[in-house]
């Protein structure tokens, strides 16, 4: 881990298995169903990101680290929308 973006990439990355990891052993009743493609997606979105911010792309690689953030927090919501949720 030399630079900057393999740290934010794979922390992301890392958030995203603990997210799934989460939903998938949860018991409860208001039980995410959330599609295994979404975190596929969100993951070649961190990967990608690191590749192209790794090989000097800078230009590319931050909007994309922004959009694969932006990305889980539409489509995986990791927060509940409101307190009483």
């Amino acid at each position: 881990m030399d630079t900057l973006y393999d740290w934010i990439t794979v922390s992301l990355f890392a958030g995203l298995i603990v997210l799934f990891l989460q939903r998938s052993m949860s018991d409860s009743a208001d039980e995410h169903h959330d599609s295994i493609f979404l975190y596929i997606g969100a993951g070649l979105g961190c990967a990608v990101a690191n590749y192209l911010g790794n090989q000097g792309f800078h230009i590319l690689a931050i909007p994309l680290i922004v959009a694969t953030i932006g990305f889980i927090l539409y489509f995986l919501r990791p927060f509940p929308l409101s307190p009483g949720r």
